[in-house]
């Protein structure tokens, strides 16, 4: 039974992992972290996790994490593992962090990117696509998991890399409104989001160079993304239209074969027929990640494919979990046998 700490556990990735978390009968839950909610039930904030878990909320302190608990998600801000992750490392305690501090090899593009002065540049951590980084996750210590729209993203292009214009590469992926945290804003608020679907970060969205950063492994050339995401008026879910323009003819069917060669044991990614659109009722609640599509347009030599995921399960707290599982030697799907919920 491995003892588990999530810090910043009072947000909706943090409400994600007490729920996953809580039936994985290879982990307990020692310590729930939230100063905002300290000694509240979990069940204040986490109204479904009412009898199901009994821990109150406590504040931080890093003394007691290092003497209770063998594992370590943090589900905090931008800027806050890193202050701790080297004093958990140090004591053989394993770490996913949800963050995006471990996510870029060079810690100068987080910095540009973030603002945030790095204070860790000597923790070099695995990026937590599982399927794809799976032999790396399993001897690491720490995992920076990735962000929401690139899990959707960097597996839907994976498998055609070789035969497409690097440069040329359009997204478009629309989020529900989970996605912008539990935080209220006046963008997220009931009457500016309902019947309305509204683009933001246009341009220079943040996590386009975690996409490029991690497709230029497959390839060692340059890759560029053009990537603008959406907010759409449901709660969880995002759906990524991908565009790509190919070096060669191939056919649909070649396309799908490659996919299905690529995931072929793979129990999270579920390829889908030629022209069979991913529908996020059908993953919402899981940790599945459904690729279709595979439609294209000769005349421009355009490839379409379609990915859906749930952004805080495939997205954030169910890929940490999977990892968590592959980083101790766990069942992989250990507590992710979530079925999508339908309507």
């Amino acid at each position: 039974m491995v003892d588990i700490a999530i810090i910043g556990a009072s947000g909706y990735t943090g409400g994600e992992l007490l729920r996953i978390l809580s039936r994985h009968d290879e982990a307990e839950i020692k310590i729930a972290t939230s100063d905002r909610f300290a000694d509240k039930p979990i069940y204040f904030v986490h109204g479904n996790l009412r009898g199901i878990l009994n821990l109150k909320f406590e504040k931080f302190n890093i003394d007691r994490v290092i003497k209770h608990c063998d594992f370590v998600f943090f589900a905090t801000p931008n800027g806050i593992a890193m202050r701790y992750v080297k004093q958990l490392l140090e004591v053989g305690i394993k770490v996913v962090d949800l963050s995006a501090d471990f996510r870029f090899k060079d810690k100068s593009i987080y910095e540009k990117i973030y603002g945030i002065k790095h204070e860790a540049k000597d923790v070099d951590a695995p990026y937590g696509l599982t399927e794809l980084n799976r032999k790396e996750i399993r001897n690491a210590s720490i995992v920076a998991n990735p962000g929401c729209y690139p899990t959707s993203i960097i597996p839907s292009i994976v498998p055609i890399i070789d035969i497409i214009d690097l440069e040329r590469i359009v997204v478009d992926s629309k989020s529900g409104v989970s996605g912008a945290g539990a935080s209220p804003k006046d963008v997220t608020h009931f009457p500016f989001i309902n019947e309305d679907i509204i683009a933001y970060k246009i341009i220079g969205h943040r996590h386009v160079a975690e996409i490029e950063q991690e497709l230029k492994k497959y390839t060692h050339q340059r890759v560029l993304i053009n990537f603008t995401p959406h907010m759409i008026p449901v709660t969880r879910g995002i759906l990524s239209t991908i565009h790509v323009f190919l070096k060669k003819e191939i056919s649909e069917e070649e396309v799908r074969k490659r996919f299905l060669k690529c995931y072929e044991n793979e129990k999270f990614i579920r390829i889908l027929n030629i022209g069979e659109v991913p529908i996020l009722n059908n993953i919402r609640g899981s940790n599945y990640l459904d690729i279709g599509g595979f439609l294209i347009d000769h005349e421009r030599r355009r490839l379409v494919i379609i990915a859906a995921i749930d952004n805080l399960i495939k997205g954030a707290s169910g890929q940490a979990v999977q990892n968590m599982n592959v980083m101790l030697n766990i069942k992989e799907e250990k507590g992710l046998d979530l079925i999508g919920q339908s309507p």
